[in-house]
């Protein structure tokens, strides 16, 4: 038995929780699956399963191992069909990432549709408010908004995000609705950082001159996107945010658009990958929808 299959065998244990249950789906014995286990682990030299008369779980190496080689099978069974053309063919993991509300808004309402079209591929989405390693966590690519950093990944940029500036209608009845610069001195932002040490916050807007920072009070500082939104509901303050992120929030009215010629500058919306010499058909094929899918909430690039 070579280690390919020990590898698939290996998967199946874990997925399974054990000998005798992945034994059954494979077609082998019991004996059989141990001894593959056994030949696997003493090829890697570290124990990849914990072994209990009443369940199998995998090690912290095990785990490692396993996220790892599974990429490894995934791309050996794309290999084996390079040659099918049908979208049935694509088979496999893609895990993502990206801001929480794009995915909840518009990605994962999509999904339906991809996933028929490609009923082989399983998703893993991840939806956070920081900047994940695409090679150490394992991400196939990532949607990134705002400016990027120099790196060695691949860089496709997808359009600009437009940006604008709302608060909510209590709020706006409390202090007034905001028509200059000027009448800014009697408002507060909500201010959304990624640590709390970071400088205290301005309302940014974009001149003929380029972007511009008016320093201003905030009411509050938060650390993720969800918390932002509430605040703004909850009439803490004027945000700045993706116009795709409230659109449902302003046809509602339950927060109200102010100050449009003095919205900030669109953020580029980009998706990164990994550089690798052949890019499984499965990845590229998911970057070419999602590309497609947001481009009408996108800008195009200057």
């Amino acid at each position: 038995m070579n280690t390919l299959e020990n590898l698939r065998i290996f998967h199946r244990v874990a997925e399974q929780g054990g000998f005798a249950r992945a034994a059954e789906s494979l077609g082998l014995s019991k004996g059989a699956v141990s001894q593959a286990i056994q030949r696997l682990e003493a090829a890697v030299g570290a124990q990849l399963l914990h072994r209990t008369t009443r369940k199998v779980q995998l090690t912290q190496d095990g785990e490692a191992f396993y996220e790892r080689s599974r990429d490894l099978l995934d791309d050996m069974d794309e290999l084996h069909g390079m040659f099918r053309h049908t979208g049935a063919s694509l088979s496999g993991r893609l895990r993502i990432d990206m801001p929480a509300g794009m995915a909840s808004r518009a990605v994962i309402p999509a999904l339906p549709a991809f996933l028929a079209e490609h009923p082989g591929l399983s998703v893993e989405i991840s939806g956070t408010d920081r900047r994940v390693d695409l090679i150490r966590e394992g991400f196939d690519c990532v949607v990134r908004v705002g400016t990027l950093e120099d790196s060695t990944l691949v860089a496709k940029p997808l359009g600009r995000m437009r940006l604008i500036n709302c608060a909510s209608p209590d709020y706006l009845a409390r202090h007034g609705v905001p028509r200059t610069l000027e009448d800014l001195a009697a408002h507060r932002l909500v201010h959304h950082a990624a640590s709390f040490a970071q400088s205290q916050p301005g309302f940014e807007y974009l001149t003929a001159e380029g972007p511009r920072m008016l320093p201003m009070t905030a009411a509050i500082v938060v650390n993720n996107g969800a918390s932002y939104e509430a605040a703004a509901l909850a009439g803490l303050g004027i945000v700045q945010v993706p116009a795709m992120a409230v659109q449902e929030r302003i046809e509602s009215g339950s927060l109200v658009e102010i100050l449009p010629d003095l919205a900030p500058a669109p953020m580029p919306v980009s998706l990164l990958y990994v550089r690798r010499r052949h890019l499984a058909t499965r990845v590229r094929v998911f970057m070419d929808w999602i590309a497609a899918l947001l481009a009408p909430h996108l800008l195009p690039n200057a």
